[in-house]
């Protein structure tokens, strides 16, 4: 087993490593081609979802980000626990649920560190001028007793949530600001790829400014730009060290992975631990 740094996870107890497992591949949504959406729905089965779940705690990662619906992760993990596996899980809400709250209710009802309100949503609600409806998702979160996160792609978003201190332990934080007009997830939206996302070269620093300015835990998120950052290992390399070395000691990150063709749990934890010392 890996000897991957460790952080206390927002105001919890529980101390997790600061890599974490992205869950949109599991789910088929790479975020860069339609290609590659449909070899990962190809590749992550069910007996497979499993066997990576083993693999992420047998390298020494102990934590999972993925949305909360009904048909994917909850079943997954259910067949995970029942071979005696031990991952924590940060739950994303599933926006396409007729009853959200209903669903942060089943999320923490399945044992979640924390919860988050959907990144895409969110910025869906800032675009509308209607930011301020997220609070009533985020103490619904609150009520249930477990750890309260707010997703956004938009820096701007986390610099609101701060000025009116709203009640949060950690924020989801996009590298890039795929959200500059409204639109869907691709999950949400049936699995199409959405080719109109921006991936911009200048985000990431924009991100982490806003990262390093508030005290909460932040769990930055494609900081490989959703394969955009990965034509060499020297290049991912390079990724890993920038997102180290701009968070804050006591943030994680959280990356998608799909070792269909190479053991990208790996190499991913070799580089966060070198980035890390």
């Amino acid at each position: 087993m890996n000897n991957i740094p460790l952080v206390k996870f927002a105001n919890s107890n529980i101390m997790i490593t600061r890599l974490i497992s992205g869950g949109n591949p599991l789910c088929g949504n790479s975020h860069f081609s339609e290609e590659l959406d449909n070899d990962m729905k190809e590749f992550f089965t069910e007996k497979n979802v499993v066997s990576y779940f083993h693999e992420l705690q047998k390298q020494g990662i102990n934590v999972i980000q993925a949305r909360g619906d009904y048909h994917r992760i909850l079943y997954w993990l259910e067949l995970f626990k029942r071979e005696k596996g031990k991952l924590h899980w940060i739950a994303q809400t599933a926006s396409e649920m007729s009853n959200v709250f209903e669903n942060i209710k089943i999320i923490a009802s399945a044992n979640a560190a924390g919860i988050y309100h959907h990144g895409t949503q969110t910025d869906n609600f800032w675009l509308d001028n209607k930011i301020d409806r997220v609070n009533d998702y985020l103490k619904a979160i609150r009520d249930t007793g477990v750890q309260v996160g707010l997703g956004t792609h938009i820096p701007e978003v986390i610099e609101y949530a701060e000025e009116k201190n709203w009640d949060i332990d950690f924020y989801m934080c996009c590298f890039y600001n795929i959200n500059r007009n409204k639109r869907q997830s691709a999950i949400v939206s049936n699995f199409t790829t959405d080719h109109n996302e921006e991936f911009s070269s200048d985000d990431p620093a924009e991100m982490c400014k806003v990262i390093r300015e508030t005290d909460r835990m932040c769990l930055a998120f494609k900081i490989l730009g959703a394969g955009r950052e990965c034509d060499t290992q020297e290049k991912i390399k390079s990724a890993f060290k920038f997102a180290y070395s701009n968070i804050k000691a006591k943030d994680a990150v959280v990356v998608g992975m799909f070792p269909k063709y190479i053991d990208q749990i790996g190499l991913n934890i070799g580089y966060t631990i070198e980035s890390c010392k």
